[in-house]
């Protein structure tokens, strides 16, 4: 499967956009749920875009709702916000994005995830960093575990 984004072009405009997530993390076990993305084989944590008039908690539970299924979430503030850029062949445009990702927490065990995912698994943190290989999703697992 290829990515659907290259390294940035330099003569390319670019755009900026806006996401924000959340590192779910099931109460007692301490396991977090990652989702599968097949089209670019990669792990990684609910996020979206935010829509207009939308704040970024609201669209992180938002986000998380229509990527896992899991309605019964608390926040429990932002953990890391993280910035990184690709070149998006489809609209000829390079991307800046910034992501804000949130703690949240649930006793929810199943997951149901969106079409766009094939899995959604509950891991071990340590799991996680083997299987996440973004370095900006890595900054984000290493801002869970400096938590208290």
């Amino acid at each position: 499967m290829s990515p659907r984004s290259t390294p940035y072009v330099a003569d390319r405009p670019i755009i900026a956009e806006l996401a924000a997530g959340a590192v779910v993390q099931l109460r007692g076990s301490g396991e977090i749920l990652i989702l599968h993305d097949p089209s670019e084989d990669r792990w990684c944590f609910p996020k979206g875009h935010v829509e207009a008039g939308e704040s970024l908690e609201g669209a992180a539970r938002r986000e998380v709702t229509e990527e896992t299924g899991i309605t019964e979430i608390s926040f429990e503030g932002e953990l890391r916000e993280v910035h990184y850029r690709f070149y998006r062949p489809k609209d000829a445009c390079n991307v800046h994005k910034s992501v804000v990702y949130f703690l949240a927490r649930t006793t929810t065990r199943t997951a149901r995830p969106e079409a766009m995912f094939d899995r959604a698994e509950w891991v071990s943190v340590a799991e996680a960093l083997r299987r996440i290989r973004f370095e900006a999703d890595r900054q984000v697992l290493a801002a869970l575990s400096d938590r208290p």
